[in-house]
């Protein structure tokens, strides 16, 4: 991989897990449920926009 798509490929898990946090946290008010659906990254933020 060339150094553009490493950087693209990290960019986009870091913006992933922090989606998923701010998301989390904002419904369930609860930094140890926030931890955990940063750790899915964007497996919760695509379950998040399909359920709600």
């Amino acid at each position: 991989m060339n150094e553009n798509t490493k950087k693209a490929v990290k960019n986009g898990i870091t913006f992933g897990t922090c989606l998923a946090m701010v998301i989390s946290y904002t419904s369930w008010n609860s930094v140890g449920w926030a931890i955990f659906h940063g750790l899915l990254s964007w497996l919760y933020v695509i379950y998040f926009v399909v359920t709600y």
